[in-house]
């Protein structure tokens, strides 16, 4: 908590690509690590083995955003391979800074959806990523 209060998405700032992306209106990411219960003798479990490490997750955006990352990707986002900045908190109100970075971003889909009555389009585009620290 920040003096008593929660991070709201005004205190979140996304770099993606080394640029500030102020239509950004989402973000979920996730790091993944696959394990395995060993079993030898007995019926118990004498282990737990772990595996690879996955990271993925989506970045929620407007249009105009998703059509300059389009640009930038020379007409699809799916060309892309950026890094990604996330900071939590506001230093100029006495915020706890937090920081994640996503390396080796890719996008794994892009599509389009606006349905009547919307008054913007915003567009879901899931990635995976090297890694999360």
């Amino acid at each position: 908590m920040i003096n008593g209060r929660e991070y709201e998405i005004e205190d979140m700032t996304l770099i993606l690509g080394g640029r500030d992306v102020s239509g950004f209106r989402g973000i979920k990411y996730t790091k993944k690590q696959e394990k395995e219960a060993l079993f030898g003798k007995g019926n118990k479990a004498q282990s737990i083995q772990k595996g690879n490490i996955s990271c993925e997750g989506e970045i929620n955006l407007t249009q105009s955003e998703y059509e300059t990352l389009r640009v930038l990707g020379k007409g699809s986002v799916l060309n892309l391979s950026l890094n990604a900045v996330i900071v939590y908190g506001d230093a100029s109100k006495g915020d706890v800074m937090t920081t994640d970075n996503i390396i080796g971003l890719q996008f794994t889909e892009e599509s389009k959806e606006m349905k009547q009555g919307a008054k913007f389009m915003e567009i879901t585009l899931p990635f995976i990523a090297l890694r999360i620290d």
